[in-house]
């Protein structure tokens, strides 16, 4: 399948990107549209306003997508307290790491020069918090 987003990303969409790939869609394309621009048709939008797997209830994109797809990994769901707090829909104090982990990811755009590659780089990232917070390693 085709997964679009806008473009520009930052800590949830680099973490859905991740988690679509990762935990959803193995074989997942991602198409980047520039924000407001009309959406493919046939393709999956995520972390775009007005989707299904977009905020909710003041929860980030990436708890959606774990809702939508039933995933039941106790791991993704701290990382997905993780990102809310991050996003500003949840409470930093609560997630300390969420403070690095988006400084991290807000820098990836810029440093990794496309969306594509902030992606495949911010997976490494997202990996390795995965482990970090007691997930299995990926086979």
């Amino acid at each position: 399948m085709i997964w679009v987003t806008w473009a520009g990303v930052k800590i949830d969409r680099i973490a859905c990107a991740w988690l679509i790939r990762r935990f959803i869609d193995p074989e997942a394309r991602l198409h980047f549209i520039v924000p407001h621009q009309a959406l493919p048709a046939g393709e999956i939008p995520f972390d775009i306003p007005g989707v299904p797997f977009s905020h909710h209830q003041g929860c980030a994109s990436f708890r959606a997508l774990c809702t939508g797809h039933d995933l039941d990994d106790g791991t993704l769901w701290r990382i997905a307290a993780i990102i809310d707090a991050a996003d500003g829909a949840g409470d930093a104090a609560l997630h300390p790491e969420a403070v690095g982990i988006d400084a991290v990811c807000a820098a990836l755009g810029s440093a990794a020069g496309s969306d594509a590659e902030a992606v495949r780089i911010g997976a490494v990232l997202f990996d390795a918090l995965y482990l970090a917070l007691g997930g299995q390693a990926q086979r």
